[in-house]
């Protein structure tokens, strides 16, 4: 065990008030972040600046990441970013059999620090990612393809806010029940019965937290600070092609776990041998009591019907749609679209893809206009957002793998192109594949077409669906999030009733509904702290990020009573 370095004084002092305005903007909605966006913020208190962050993470680079975890047994490695770079980077490969009891065995003092202990804990590790956050956006760059501003907002500050708020999140649902009570019930003549009772959140085991290739940071770490909030030691298990981000954020953990004196194999990394597959292994084990995974239905739904002994919180695929009815700011309308759909090369779950459109056109304050000229119109919003390759290549970044390429180039046998998907060149990197997106008109009439946008096809793929009427647009929406679900849904109409069809639509079939953006807020951008990503309540995800259902099956509590 390792000597306290931190003491609680200290971590609560520091860090409490953090956890305090964490707690007042989960229950107002509020925006807030402690998380600067901007890159110029870093570079004071400890925190690495631009340079400072882009050379340390090129000394990661051929090297070996020794995290010192117990039932080390060989080194793995293998990364190469979708920019062309090998990275070269080592990992440590674990004997399942050594590292999960060792594990196991720093729980009961984990459990026993009690939540204010482990929440400022958290917020310790968070504090040391975000100091590192120029060194983690080049590590999340070169994994997932995002461009480096991307990658430094969403993989840096934006998923340490998503980290802060499962902590939050945590904090409240385990001091709901207090730590002691005096129960006392009289008896009339008789003396009254008095019981002294004493409740303790305990943990559920081992908590897997299975990362994602698009989005290692963010997707990863609310189910891994809501577990390890909650007492739970966690094993993190990346993408083969995504190790990095996780590993650094394993190597921080462990650095702060030791230094308050706590077991540092409460957390650990579980990186794999190019094919091994370790992730339905690792489901099945008795000792894995929680599973986070981020990814496809297929294997999420494996997760859900087979990991029959553990917690399973899973976010999927969806079919993401946006119904175009009518407008007050066509223009503003056109451009918000066009940045939604390219925003990382429509790498992200929450991209739409169909955007269902009425086949006699729609209203908008220049005049009504035709389903033809409406997706002519977005076809030229998207080109002229990109047509310069230095700010598509910022939009853009790079594709993640072969089969969303493959994907982009059989989506124009589908329909008829109104938008072809060209290359852009990256000077910086000449082996990226960088394209841009592509759009397709389909009937929504055809059963031929239906195959195609009722299938999600992740990636720079949209569809312009024509459809007989809102009405149909409605319906089409219902039956989608009922049978594919959705993460997202959009809508734009000036009509009252439209619009609460829309949403009465959105209610019952448990979708998050974003109405009307025409400015500088997205449909696929979440906040952390006001925002639900997913609902849990459509096939798309069966848990939002972050509730208080998303943290509160990680613990039970379990009470003592003795007589008073």
């Amino acid at each position: 065990m390792a000597t306290a370095e931190l003491t609680t004084h200290e971590l609560i002092a520091k860090h409490r008030p953090t956890l305090d305005q964490a707690l007042e903007a989960i229950r107002t909605r509020a925006y807030w972040s402690p998380h600067p966006e901007h890159p110029k913020a870093y570079g004071e208190n400890g925190s690495l600046d631009a340079a400072a962050g882009k050379a340390a993470f090129d000394a990661l680079l051929g090297n070996r990441l020794d995290l010192g975890q117990a039932g080390t047994d060989d080194w793995v490695g293998g990364e190469v970013s979708p920019y062309g770079i090998e990275l070269g980077v080592e990992y440590p490969h674990a004997n399942l059999d050594e590292l999960l009891p060792a594990m196991r065995s720093g729980m009961r003092q984990w459990r026993d620090a009690g939540a204010e202990m482990r929440a400022v804990i958290c917020l310790e590790i968070l504090k040391r990612i975000s100091d590192r956050t120029h060194e983690f956006a080049h590590a999340v760059m070169h994994t997932s393809g995002q461009a480096f501003m991307m990658a430094f907002q969403a993989g840096g500050p934006h998923a340490q806010d998503r980290g802060l708020e499962a902590v939050a999140y945590a904090y409240v649902e385990q001091v709901r029940t207090p730590d002691t009570a005096e129960w006392t019930k009289p008896q009339g003549k008789r003396d009254p019965l008095a019981l002294n009772k004493q409740f303790t959140p305990v943990p559920r085991g081992i908590a897997l937290v299975i990362g994602c290739n698009t989005f290692p940071t963010w997707n990863g770490y609310p189910g891994l600070f809501a577990s390890l909030a909650t007492g739970n030691a966690v094993l993190v298990k990346p993408h083969p092609r995504a190790v990095l981000p996780l590993a650094l954020t394993v190597q921080v953990a462990r650095q702060v776990l030791a230094e308050a004196g706590f077991d540092p194999n409460l957390v650990a990394l579980a990186a794999e041998r190019p094919g091994e597959g370790i992730a339905k292994t690792l489901a099945l084990r008795p000792e894995i009591r929680i599973i986070d995974y981020t990814g496809s239905t297929v294997f999420g739904d494996w997760l859900e019907a087979n990991a029959r002994q553990a917690e399973v919180y899973t976010e999927k695929a969806g079919v993401n749609t946006v119904i175009v009815d009518s407008t007050d700011n066509y223009k503003g309308m056109l451009s918000n679209l066009a940045f939604s759909l390219s925003l990382y090369s429509g790498q992200m779950c929450t991209t739409p893809q169909n955007l269902l459109i009425p086949r006699d056109g729609i209203r908008t304050e220049e005049g009504p206009r035709t389903f033809d000229e409406v997706v002519a119109d977005l076809a030229r919003a998207v080109d002229g957002l990109l047509g310069d390759d230095a700010r598509a290549n910022a939009l853009l970044g790079a594709i993640v793998n072969p089969d969303v390429k493959a994907r982009l180039d059989a989506a124009a046998g589908l329909g008829e192109v109104a938008l072809a998907s060209r290359e852009v060149a990256n000077p910086e990197f000449p082996d990226a594949v960088v394209r841009t997106p592509v759009i397709v008109k389909l009937d929504g009439a055809k059963p031929d077409d239906e195959a195609a946008y009722m299938s999600e096809c992740f990636g720079p793929v949209s569809f312009a669906v024509a459809v007989d009427s809102a009405a149909d647009a409605v319906e089409l929406l219902r039956r989608t999030v009922r049978e594919k679900g959705a993460m997202t849904v959009g809508a734009y109409t000036t009509d009252g009733e439209v619009e609460q069809a829309v949403q009465e639509a959105c209610l019952e079939e448990a979708a998050q509904l974003s109405l009307n953006l025409t400015g500088g807020v997205y449909v696929n951008q979440t906040a952390a702290f006001s925002d639900f990503h997913g609902s849990g309540g459509n096939p798309a995800a069966n848990s939002a990020l972050c509730d208080g259902a998303f943290v509160a099956n990680r613990f039970r509590v379990v009470e003592v009573r003795r007589e008073a």
